[in-house]
This record gives structure tokens, sequence and C-alpha cells, in this order.
């Protein structure tokens, strides 16, 4: 399976037509019906739907098309309906002009004083009375498919550019690893060997044969002891066992935005911990790249799903 961004954007256009009847009434003969359909990041699906009025009852399809194929994200689903009225001007029938007059002189023996009706007012009306509502839920959902068809490879898309990074970012930190591990025992003889020059110095002054014995006993135990407080191996088996573990799930793809933000919280436990354990400036630095990249990681693992 693929690895999916949370972002990604799509929209379609398509002209619809209806017939016209064959009486004086005549259907919407041109509209062009918009889909568009934006996503960031977010922990859970938060579904956002902008319709036209007339096109409101369509909300609960769309809504199960959206949630039948995307589990996470902030979507907004944007709906527009431009009806070129132009074109579908016509002179008003005769029967449509005698109504509108009669109309017309009955309100005025009620309210003489009322506005008489202009040629737009007469031009709007007819137009109005003579369309017949097209109904646009298949268009809708069909053009709906479409666009999510292409919302998904966007994120497909990016989710690819973002596994690729995760992948060179996860390599690198293999690479710190590596640098760190034949570090730890060179410090331990380094500081084997400080220890017995401090006691040396300080039995330099005594003749007893015995103290040179007891100083490399001395010595040994403080090497060891300083040994197991540096001791890094653990924490280097834990944070390789992670990454194998990131790349696994990014080779099987799916779902796995949650599980690997919860990796990368361990991954930064390790780091932290190798940085605490550091007795040389080397071992810091590598601790210090290591939160680095694992902070590149943290954001970019945050926009997939």
């Amino acid at each position: 399976m693929s690895v999916y961004s949370m972002t990604g954007y799509a929209a379609v256009q398509s002209n619809t037509a209806g017939s016209p009847a064959e009486t004086d009434s005549v259907a919407d003969t041109s509209a062009r019906l918009g889909v568009e359909i934006r996503s960031v990041n977010s922990r859970f699906l938060d579904l956002a739907f902008r319709l036209p009025d007339e096109l409101r009852q369509a909300e609960p399809a769309l809504r199960e098309l959206l949630t039948a194929k995307l589990k996470r994200g902030k979507v907004e689903l944007r709906v527009s309906l431009d009806s070129n009225s132009a074109s579908n001007l016509r002179a008003p029938s005769s029967v449509t002009l005698q109504r509108l007059g009669s109309l017309e002189d009955s309100i005025k023996s009620w309210l003489p004083h009322a506005s008489a009706l202009s040629v737009a007012d007469v031009l709007r009306i007819a137009t109005n009375e003579d369309k017949k509502p097209h109904d646009y839920s298949e268009e809708l959902l069909k053009l709906s498919k479409k666009a999510l068809k292409e919302l998904l490879a966007a994120r497909e898309r990016e989710g690819t550019r973002l596994k690729q990074m995760l992948q060179d970012r996860t390599g690198q930190l293999r690479a710190l690893s590596a640098l760190a591990v034949p570090m730890v025992p060179k410090l331990v003889e380094q500081q084997k060997s400080r220890f017995l020059e401090r006691w040396k110095e300080a039995m330099a002054l005594s003749d007893s044969a015995t103290l040179p014995e007891i100083a490399q006993d001395r010595a040994l135990t403080e090497a060891t002891a300083f040994a197991i407080r540096i001791d890094v191996a653990e924490e280097i088996t834990r944070l390789a066992s992670h990454l194998d573990e990131i790349d696994r799930l990014l080779e099987s793809g799916g779902e796995l935005g949650k599980r690997l933000d919860f990796l990368i919280q361990e991954l930064h436990r390790e780091a932290n911990t190798l940085g605490s354990k550091s007795a040389s400036l080397e071992l810091t630095r590598i601790s210090v790249d290591m939160k680095v990249l694992i902070e590149q990681i943290r954001e970019q693992v945050q926009n997939i799903e």
C-alpha cells in the first residue's frame, strides 16, 4: 500500500444541460457545476461542506463518499453552481404576459400607489416562472467522485515524497548511531588511564610495594563504574529497533500516521538519554544531531494519514 499525505487539493468542473420541455416551460439549458476539495493535516477526520442552497440535500451522500476513502485530515468540499441566465433569456409567452397584466391591474385596484412593473421585472418573473428546477444530484455525485480520485492521487504523490524524506532521515540516524557505538569503549579506556595516573601521582611519595597494585585495582573499579554510567548500548539498540519499525511501516503503507507519531516520541526519548550519558563533546554533538533529525521527522509525520 502507498503512503498518503493529509495535504492535497483537487478541482473539477462540468457543464450540465437540461432538455427543454415541449410546453411553454423550459429547464435550465446551461450551467457550470464545480467541485473543489482541499485537505490539510488533522488528528481526526474533520469534514466541512460549502454547498449552494439548491444542492444542500446532497450533503449526506457526499459525506458518505468522503468517509469511505479518507481516514484523517481536515477536508473541505466546496460546490459552485453558475447558471448562464443570459443564454436562457427568451421572450415571455403571451399567456404569461396576460397573467402579469391581470395581476398588476388587480393589485393597483387595491394599491393605487404601487409601482408599475418594469421590463426587467417582467423578464425576471417570466424567466423564473418558465424554468423547471434541474436535479443536479447525479451530476454532483459523479463529479465529486472524480474530484476525490484526483485528491487521493495528489495525497499519494505527496505521501511518496514524505516517505523518501523520512527514509533519508532514518538513514542519517543509523549513521550517527554507528559513529556512537565505538566511542564508549575508547572513553572507558581513556578514563581508566586517567584514574591510574591520578593514583600513581597520589602514591608517588609512598614506599609501599603494594600501593601500585591497590592503585590499579582502584582504577579498574572506578573505570568499571564509569563504563556502566556512560554505557549507551541499550539506547542504541532500542533506537535501531525503532528505526527498523519506522522503515517497515513506510514500506507497508496504509494508515500509519499515529503509529509513526508514537515511534518518534520513543526516538526522542532515546536521543535524550544518550545525550544525558554523554561523556565527550563528540557524543554530545551526535545526540544534538539526532534530535535535529528526529524533529524534522516529527514535523513531516504530522502530515501523514
